[in-house]
């Protein structure tokens, strides 16, 4: 009786005006090959944070898939960071 967990990455999507990366993937545990249970999993990147002086740090996806690496050297130009990081600032100041 060998286990096994595999997690496979599934869809990409591009959400709004800045960007976010909302990815969807599954774990698979199998049981001498035949599947026995799965998990979904989903998460968002975003183009970056602001650390505590308020500086913008970019989000960094070197261990990320090479896909999620592409698509966000892709679509995360320096003008959606900008944006990004304006609407980040501008959200905390209003808070």
């Amino acid at each position: 009786m060998a286990l096994t967990k595999e997690t496979i990455e599934g869809q990409i999507d591009i959400l709004g005006e800045f960007k976010h990366l909302h990815l969807h993937s599954a774990v698979i545990v199998k049981e001498d090959g035949k599947e026995i249970g799965r998990s979904v999993n989903d998460r968002t990147l975003t183009p970056g944070t602001l650390d505590s002086s308020d500086n913008f740090v970019a989000t960094d996806v070197s261990s990320e898939s090479t896909d999620v690496q592409v698509i966000s050297n892709q679509v995360w130009t320096t003008a959606v960071k900008n944006a990004w990081k304006d609407k980040l600032r501008a959200d905390k100041s209003t808070s």
